[in-house]
C-alpha cells in the first residue's frame, strides 16, 4: 500500500489539487521498478534512464516516448581547384576541404577538434529528415562546395573547393565544413586558405606571399589542416578521424590534396577519403572517397594542351545507432538509399549513403 508523506496540508479554494515545492515521484532503478507490483497508473521516476515513467497495464512506458540516437553526420567534400590558365600555365589548384564531420558516439570526438556531441532524443512516431549531402563536382571550369548532410536538427557543412589558378594567379580557398586549400601561382603573392565550420572541420591551407611557390595547398579535413605546397609541389591534405559507430574503426573525412606546379608530385589526399592532386605530368586529380566526405584533389598546369580535371569531393554519409531493445526504424524510407538495419551487440544502426527524406522510430 502507498503512504503519502507530508509536512502540511491546507486549504485551497479552488476545485483542484496544487503543491507550492516541485513533486517528487519515487526513485527506482530499471531493476527495482520490475521488482514492483504495479497497476495501471503507477508513476515513477527511473534513475537508470534518468526519465520519469508510467505503468499502462502491462508495461512500463516514458511519459514521453523516445528513443536515444547516437549519430555521425558526415557532409560531401569539397571539389579540388583547377587550372584554367591552359597550355604551361604555372600553378596548381588547392584541395577540397573534407565535409563537415558531426558525431555523437561512444565520446568520440566531432570534427575541427570538437567535442562527441549530446545524443539525439527522438520522440517515436515523429518524422525526421535525412539527407546525404553529395561532393563537390569538379572537372575543368567546375569546382563547387560539397552539400550539407542532415539529421533532424543535426546539420553538418558541406567541405569548401580549392582555390584554383587562372592566367597564373592564384585564388584563395573556400569556407566550408572543412576549408579548401588556397590555389597557388608562382610569383609572391598570398592566398588564404578557406576557413572551416566550428566543431565540423579544419582550415585549408594557404599559399605563403614572397616567394615563388606554385604547388597548391592541402584542403583541411576532419582531424587535421592541410599543409602547405612548396617548390612546385602539391600539399597534403588535412587527415580525418576514426570513429566506430559500425562496430568497426574507419576513418573518414580526409581533405584533398593541391596540384602540383610543374613537374613536381601533387599532393597526397588525407586519411579518411581524400582525393590526390594532380602532378603535371600524371592523369586528372582524384575525387574524394564516396561516402566519406573526402575532398577532391586539385588540378596542375598541363604540358599539353588539355587542361587537367581538379577531383570532385566525396559524397557524405549519415550513420544511427540505437539499442535494438529501445525500437525500431520504420520499414519505409522513400528517396534514401541504405543498406539496411544492421546489428552490433545490443545495438543497431543503419547507414544512409545517398538521397533525402524521411524516417521514423517505433
Amino acid at each position: 500500500m502507498s503512504t503519502l508523506e507530508t509536512n502540511s496540508i491546507g486549504k485551497y479554494s479552488g476545485n483542484n489539487v496544487s503543491v507550492d515545492d516541485s513533486l517528487n515521484l519515487k526513485s527506482y532503478t530499471t531493476t527495482q521498478r520490475d521488482a514492483l507490483t504495479s497497476v495501471a497508473g503507477d508513476m515513477i521516476y527511473n534513475t537508470t534512464e534518468s526519465k520519469p515513467q508510467f505503468y499502462n497495464g502491462s508495461e512500463w512506458k516514458n511519459f514521453t516516448d523516445s528513443i536515444d540516437i547516437d549519430f555521425l553526420v558526415i557532409a560531401g567534400g569539397g571539389s579540388g581547384g583547377w587550372n584554367d590558365g591552359g597550355h604551361d600555365a604555372s600553378g596548381g589548384g588547392g584541395g577540397g576541404g573534407a565535409g563537415g564531420y558531426r558525431n555523437s558516439y561512444s565520446s568520440e570526438t566531432s570534427g575541427g577538434g570538437g567535442s562527441s556531441e549530446t545524443t539525439s532524443q527522438l520522440v517515436k512516431g515523429t518524422n525526421i529528415t535525412v539527407t546525404v549531402g553529395a561532393g563537390g563536382a569538379g572537372g575543368t571550369g567546375a569546382y563547387n562546395n560539397g552539400n550539407d548532410s542532415v539529421f533532424n536538427t543535426i546539420t553538418s557543412t558541406g567541405g569548401g573547393k580549392g582555390g584554383r589558378v587562372n592566367s597564373n594567379t592564384g585564388e584563395a580557398g573556400y569556407d566550408g565544413g572543412s576549408g579548401g586549400g588556397a590555389g597557388a601561382d608562382d610569383g609572391s603573392s598570398g592566398y588564404n586558405g578557406g576557413s572551416g565550420t566550428t566543431n565540423q572541420g579544419f582550415a585549408g591551407a594557404a599559399q605563403p606571399s614572397g616567394g615563388s611557390q606554385g604547388g597548391g595547398n592541402g584542403g583541411g579535413g576532419a582531424g587535421a589542416a592541410g599543409s602547405a605546397g612548396s617548390s612546385q609541389t602539391g600539399g597534403a591534405g588535412g587527415n580525418g578521424l576514426s570513429s566506430s559507430i559500425t562496430g568497426s574503426s574507419v576513418t573518414r573525412g580526409g581533405g584533398g590534396g593541391g596540384g602540383s606546379g610543374a613537374v613536381a608530385a601533387g599532393g597526397s589526399g588525407g586519411s579518411g577519403g581524400g582525393g590526390t592532386g594532380a602532378s603535371r605530368t600524371s592523369s586528372d586529380a582524384t575525387s574524394g572517397t564516396a561516402n566519406t566526405g573526402g575532398g577532391g584533389g586539385g588540378s596542375s598546369d598541363s604540358n599539353t594542351t588539355s587542361e587537367k580535371a581538379g577531383g570532385a569531393g566525396g559524397s557524405g554519409v549519415v550513420i544511427l545507432r540505437w539499442a535494438t531493445a529501445s525500437g525500431s526504424i520504420s520499414a519505409t524510407r522513400t528517396g534514401l538509399t541504405d543498406g539496411g538495419v544492421q546489428t552490433d551487440g545490443s545495438d543497431s544502426y543503419i547507414v544512409f549513403t545517398a538521397g533525402t527524406g524521411t524516417v521514423s522510430f517505433a
